[in-house]
């Protein structure tokens, strides 16, 4: 489990990290404090894997914060002004999310964390999704396939059906690539419950879902058996 403060003095931005950070499983949220000295005495108090971190607040900025530090932990800044990047980077922090920081954009962020620290816990074999307000725990080998209509996504598993806000290719970096594979701009299927591959179609039991022209190729792999 990742703990992790968010450093904002604006109320509306860390009642939206606040809210993020509830719906990652992978994200403890230790405390929020409205400026780099407050934060300054909780890392003092309390074992802090992360950072949320404003760059334009009182007193002192979040890059002179982390500056002053001898061993700062990850650092993910949030910031409304996009000129400070390059040297974001330059602190070695792992992202940079302008404001207002979305759910989609923050979990990227992550992912991302989870791949460059090899001490955190393995990718779990399920994934959350926000359906009618509320977060629901999927498994994937549950997942038959998943089919976007317009700003949503169906994802269809043996016992019921679950409607969620996200983009496609959100989804497609969301879910692991050994067992899932997108074969049409609507439609990501699930290796393990597909029954008969065809040039056009993909049979997953009595489920019948196209082959786009454009993503032959990834559903000629599993005809190979290469996504395994």
């Amino acid at each position: 489990m990742i703990r992790c403060i968010v450093v904002d003095d604006e109320p509306l931005a860390q009642q939206v990290l606040e809210e993020h950070i509830r719906s990652i499983p992978e994200l403890t949220l230790v405390k929020t404090r409205s400026n780099a000295l407050e934060a300054f005495d909780i890392m003092h108090k309390e074992k802090i894997d992360l950072i949320f971190l404003d760059i334009q607040m009182p007193s002192l900025s979040g890059i002179d914060f982390i500056r002053s530090l001898k061993e700062p932990p990850v650092v993910i800044f949030t910031t409304a002004y996009s000129e400070y990047a390059v040297e974001s980077y330059e602190l070695n922090a792992v992202d940079y999310l302008l404001k207002p920081v979305t759910f989609e954009r923050l979990s990227a962020s992550i992912r991302k964390l989870l791949k460059q620290h090899i001490d955190v816990e393995p990718e779990p074999d399920y994934s959350y999704f926000k359906v009618n307000g509320k977060m629901v725990k999927i498994r994937h080998t549950d997942i038959i396939c998943a089919q976007s209509i317009k700003d949503y996504i169906i994802i269809k598993t043996p016992n019921t059906n679950y409607i969620t806000h996200m983009t496609m290719k959100y989804l497609a970096e969301l879910l692991p690539a050994k067992l899932f594979r997108r074969v049409h701009r609507s439609f990501i299927v699930g290796a393990n419950h597909i029954t008969t591959i065809g040039r056009n179609v993909i049979e997953l039991g009595d489920l019948k879902v196209p082959v786009g022209e454009s993503y032959k190729i990834d559903a000629a792999s599993l005809r190979s058996g290469t996504i395994r």
